[in-house]
């Protein structure tokens, strides 16, 4: 995905839900809710596309997003415009016993033309991650 030589950087967050598959992918097909118990500031949602803004330190991250197809993936994105040269997150859910193992993955790489020193990928992968994390606890929440 990366193009000009920008290494690449993944953040992976998984959680075993209590619930079976159905009721965790049913939680996550209300996109907005979904993409708001991210935390994130504010969240559009027309079709396939989603506009995101969000808050982090001193800067203010705008995305667009495109939803994309991905073998076994309940849920992909990929960044149309915005502060990465590239960004892709895909959710998995496999079933785990009595519940449903979910593991997201996002992978990224800078566009350090447009972040220069307000960012570096350590700030954002901790930022991802705590964003996935909210997540996982909106979909525990929604199917108790």
């Amino acid at each position: 995905m990366a193009t000009g030589g920008t290494r690449m950087q993944s953040v992976t967050v998984s959680r075993t839900i209590d619930a079976p598959q159905a009721d965790v992918r049913a939680a996550m097909d209300d996109i907005e809710a979904f993409m708001l118990a991210a935390g994130f500031d504010d969240v559009t949602v027309d079709g396939d596309e989603m506009q995101l803004r969000n808050r982090v330190g001193i800067a203010t991250i705008e995305l667009t997003l495109e939803r994309v197809d991905v073998p076994d993936a309940v849920l992909a994105y990929e960044q149309r415009e915005g502060i990465f040269e590239s960004m892709r997150t895909v959710y998995h859910l496999d079933d785990a016993g009595e519940g449903t193992h979910v593991e997201a993955t996002t992978d990224f790489a800078l566009d350090v033309a447009l972040v220069g020193d307000l960012l570096d990928s350590t700030i954002i992968k901790r930022q991802r991650h705590k964003e996935l994390d909210a997540q996982f606890d909106f979909l525990e929440s929604a199917v108790e």
